[in-house]
């Protein structure tokens, strides 16, 4: 960065850091997970998240060991373009925004499904495009204004989220959880293994985004030692939502009525409380903090990797720019958000292979994270074989077992998410190949990112 200009200001704390990675995620125990029971069943998608639990819990812990020794706004893009070059930047930073900027749409979606049930004469559409300018506008503000916000309402989430538990415990019974819970039968088979598979997207939306507060690292205060605190503690606190969220979700009874719908714990609390119960106006207002948390938060994380991919070269010199009196990548901000709307706008008009598009969106998001944690955990490899004298402030414990564990269940989860969703496979790989045909052309003008001390590769042999 040339002297005299603009960066990103470094204000966040640790604490700012935890409510960015837990902020990022929480709205996946809101809704999205639930299509995964119209897969699986109860207890077959148990099965798959505690499958999907592992890979991020060893994921994250090796994942740290980049983000503490390359804090970069363009997180994973940043990590596999020092281990594989433009080509491998390229791959990790296209999956980055496929996931970052596909999740807020239906994130919005489901704010707009919240709402309706509030104000059932209110367009979800409408509801949606309007929480797009509100999150877009508070986070071209500022970052401080936008991590405190976030840490906020992830609080208040959180709290929404045992208050739910608390208030349907009186209502819930084992039996209910596990009534025909293996993909509709009441024994598990080889036939429900399918399904199990079929159930993964949604047992990852559990937890997707989490690793997107490795894109504030450039904001963050002290980034070698606030990131992995903020990491450990954020993994544990979702790790524990998730199970509660979908065990107690699940134990109240009918299940299968809250399988394919964008609000299924105000549903759930229906079946206990009655449709008129103060609870579960309560449920509705504070149980937006979650999807509102999330959904600001995956704004951050989209306008980073905008700004840090702009910045480097592959994608226009424009996206870079950093407002002069806010010091917030705006415009970065604003193309997501054309994205965003553009796919709410579509949402009725569109169904993919029989699914509700917000189904689909959540797998599209999948696919993207998947991807990129597969190049985050093989730059992770190979910096350590290439790079072994790079400054580690955290290192991947029980390493190569930890990331080895991450990148086979993640292998894992690519080859289920492509063979159960052809086409949306068939799509990312087709904006992809897209996407790199409008960037090649700009190769011979990276000098911005060869010069990037945080990008560059030493020579190896």
């Amino acid at each position: 960065m040339s002297e005299g200009e603009l960066g990103l200001k470094k204000t966040l704390s640790g604490l700012h850091l935890w409510g960015i990675a837990v902020g990022l995620v929480i709205s996946g125990e809101y809704f999205g997970w639930s299509y995964g029971w119209a897969q699986a069943g109860t207890l077959g998608f148990l099965v798959t998240t505690v499958f999907i639990a592992v890979m991020y819990t060893t994921f994250i812990f090796s994942f740290t060991e980049l983000t503490t020794a390359i804090p970069h706004a363009g997180g994973p893009f940043a990590y596999s373009y020092r281990a594989f070059g433009p080509f491998g930047g390229y791959v990790a930073g296209f999956s980055t925004l496929v996931e970052f900027v596909f999740a807020p749409p239906a994130i919005a979606l489901a704010i707009g499904a919240y709402l309706n049930v509030q104000f059932p004469a209110l367009d979800a559409r409408t509801a949606a495009v309007g929480a797009y300018g509100v999150f877009m506008a508070l986070n071209i503000a500022g970052v401080t204004i936008a991590a405190t916000f976030e840490l906020v309402v992830t609080v208040l989430a959180i709290a929404e989220l045992l208050i739910f538990m608390g208030v349907v415990s009186g209502g819930c019974s084992w039996s209910h959880f596990t009534a025909a819970g293996w993909a509709g039968a009441e024994h598990p088979s080889l036939a429900m293994l399918g399904g199990l598979f079929a159930a993964i997207p949604f047992a990852i939306w559990f937890f997707l985004a989490i690793e997107g507060a490795a894109m504030a690292a450039e904001e963050a205060k002290d980034p070698k030692r606030t990131i992995p605190r903020a990491y450990i503690f954020g993994i544990l606190t979702l790790v524990a939502l998730a199970f509660g969220t979908m065990i107690f979700a699940g134990a109240v009874g009918n299940w299968p009525r809250l399988a394919n719908i964008n609000d299924p714990l105000p549903q759930a609390m229906k079946i206990v409380v009655g449709a008129k119960s103060g609870w579960l106006h309560l449920l509705v207002w504070i149980g937006l903090l979650g999807l509102i948390a999330s959904f600001h938060g995956i704004i951050m994380g989209y306008s980073r990797q905008i700004f840090a991919l702009a910045r480097a070269g592959l994608l226009p010199r424009l996206l870079a720019t950093v407002h002069p009196r806010w010091r917030t990548p705006h415009l970065a901000i604003l193309a997501g958000g054309a994205v965003g709307i553009a796919a709410i706008y579509s949402d009725q008009l569109v169904t993919i292979a029989g699914q509700p598009l917000t189904a689909s969106i959540v797998t599209m998001s999948a696919l993207g994270a998947i991807v990129m944690y597969i190049m985050s955990l093989l730059s992770l490899m190979r910096l350590r074989r290439c790079e072994p004298l790079l400054e580690r402030p955290f290192r991947a414990p029980l390493y190569p077992f930890f990331p080895l564990t991450a990148l086979s269940i993640a292998v894992v989860s690519l080859v289920a998410i492509v063979y159960y969703n052809p086409f949306v496979a068939g799509l990312f790989a087709l904006l992809g190949v897209a996407g790199a045909a409008v960037t090649r052309p700009r190769a011979g003008q990276r000098t911005r990112a060869q010069s990037d001390p945080m990008l560059h590769r030493p020579e190896i042999s």
